[in-house]
């Protein structure tokens, strides 16, 4: 099986995301010498083009450089995926979890002049909630008002726990009013980011400059004077542009790690998203045996997820049963050795669920996910599980995917621990179309007290439903994959779970 460019495994994770104080939430300063040193040019080699630069139609996933270089948001996130404030310095719960006050900056004007005031802001957020994307956030949200010139208040049906991550991790970008009613803003972006963008020496598709804006509020954490983005898809093309000088920060491919070691650049990487099995009958309505769980768990012991890492992967991630993070508060490492690869022990459990001469399936299988179907058919047919491939394009892979009871994917993961239940368990995606996590007497109440519970409480909680969820084998699991970026000497890159790349706050001097 030939190892596959990382840049493959992005473009999977670019189509299948799930798509998750002020100037000092971005990546953590270095020491004044190193900063003074630092290129005065960020040019950054991006994987993807941007999606749009209307923010309710924009991917979460490459998009992130674009949109924070002419938006602010209203909240950020952390290193580690806790909301912080932003063009809001703070905001207040109430009691019952059902309103959000946000206080607001009075200091910022758009690109095109006008202020930006309470009115402004609400204007945005009900753009986004009504965003074919970006409402994924705006779920619960009843109603957004200002209270005064610099007050919003945010109206909840319901207590949401992850509407400020989702905020923070792009869905909250502030627009010029005058531009969202022009329905403009997909061709001409106007917000009150640190960054305007040149039209007059970009290029779409091919190269993005921008002008620093001056006095921006949050200046200190821009610290690069000029700004230029170049979307290239191709790993090779992307590294070559590295290489001669023409970017200074690129989304790399670990395969290129010598050479980046030779040339002296730093290296930052996180753990991005999970390839395995998504199982989405666990009642064993489509398929029965997928109703079993000794099935399920002899599905997990029949993949070597190390293995399928190293030859697919380059050994660029992690080899875990888990959907949370690697390093994170819930994930566990002592799990990962749950379901250590053991044939024996996979043809043992199918002969207590009765199924001892195995059992047939059908799955879906596009072009992109090729790289994993030898490891898929070598792992299930050594335990007696006969596929029937169903070939289609990419398009209609997301599509009709989640029609088969089972089926390879890469999702990309959050940083958040109750948005990772919400999003891979408990609510509705394209992956998941009819969770059925209810219907299981074990998951069902640990899902009650994660939604029930606050602070260590709920950690506790998720902690327990994490055990209970590899437990019930609820996916087969191979390895977490990471994302890699390779950036000169004097810039630092601090990699966000759930952004395929960061946004501009989390690249900096140093």
């Amino acid at each position: 099986m030939k190892r596959v460019p990382l840049a493959i495994a992005a473009a999977v994770a670019a189509v299948l995301a799930l798509t998750s104080c002020s100037g000092g939430a971005g990546a953590t300063q270095e020491s004044d010498g190193a900063a003074a040193n630092a290129p005065d040019d960020l040019n950054i080699g991006n994987f993807l083009d941007v999606t749009s630069w209307d923010p309710s139609l924009a991917d979460i996933g490459f998009d992130g450089p674009y949109l924070s270089a002419v938006y602010d948001t209203l909240v950020a996130l952390d290193k580690d995926g806790k909301p912080v404030p932003s063009f809001a310095t703070k905001w207040t719960v109430s009691g019952d979890d059902k309103t959000i006050d946000f206080d607001l900056r009075t200091d910022a004007k758009f690109s095109d002049g006008e202020k930006v005031d309470a009115d402004a802001v609400v204007k945005s957020l009900e753009y986004l909630k009504a965003g074919a994307r970006s409402g994924e956030a705006y779920t619960n949200v009843s109603a957004i008002t200002a209270k005064d010139d610099h007050t919003v208040e945010v109206a909840l049906t319901q207590r949401d726990d992850t509407i400020l991550y989702l905020m923070g991790l792009g869905r909250s970008y502030i627009m010029s009013p005058k531009a969202i009613a022009a329905g403009t803003l997909g061709k001409d972006p106007i917000g009150s980011g640190p960054y305007v963008l040149d039209s007059s020496k970009s290029v779409a598709g091919s190269e993005y400059h921008f002008t620093k804006v001056k006095d921006h509020w949050d200046a200190k954490t821009y610290a690069f004077s000029n700004l230029a983005i170049f979307p290239i898809q191709d790993a090779t093309a992307r590294h070559n542009a590295m290489l001669s000088g023409q970017i200074n920060l690129e989304y790399g491919d670990v395969a290129n790690q010598s050479q980046a070691d030779q040339q002296g650049w730093n290296t930052a990487d996180r753990v991005s998203g999970w390839a395995g099995l998504v199982i989405t009958d666990h009642t064993g309505a489509k398929s029965k045996p997928l109703g079993s769980v000794e099935v399920r768990q002899a599905l997990n012991y029949a993949f070597d997820g190390a293995a399928v890492l190293k030859a697919v992967g380059n050994g660029a991630g992690v080899a875990t049963n888990q959907v949370f993070p690697d390093g994170g508060d819930i994930n566990d490492p002592s799990l990962n050795k749950a379901y250590a690869y053991d044939v024996a022990k996979a043809k043992e459990l199918l002969a207590k669920a009765g199924y001892a001469d195995g059992f047939s399936i059908s799955m879906p299988m596009s072009p992109v996910f090729e790289m994993w179907k030898p490891a898929a058919e070598q792992a299930l047919t050594a335990i007696g599980v006969k596929v029937t491939w169903d070939n289609m394009q990419m398009p209609d892979y997301q599509t009709n995917a989640p029609n088969y009871p089972m089926f390879i994917s890469f999702l990309a993961m959050d940083g958040n621990d109750v948005a990772t239940v919400q999003r891979q368990v408990t609510s509705k995606q394209w992956f998941n179309p009819n969770p059925d996590y209810a219907s299981n007497t074990v998951l069902a109440p640990l899902v009650k007290k994660v939604q029930e519970s606050k602070g260590a409480d709920q950690t506790a909680a998720i902690k327990e439903l994490n055990k209970a969820l590899v437990d019930q084998a609820w996916w087969s699991v191979w390895y977490q994959a990471k994302n890699t970026f390779y950036s000169v000497q004097g810039i630092k890159v601090q990699p966000i779970v759930g952004m395929m790349f960061p946004t501009l706050r989390y690249i900096t001097k140093g």
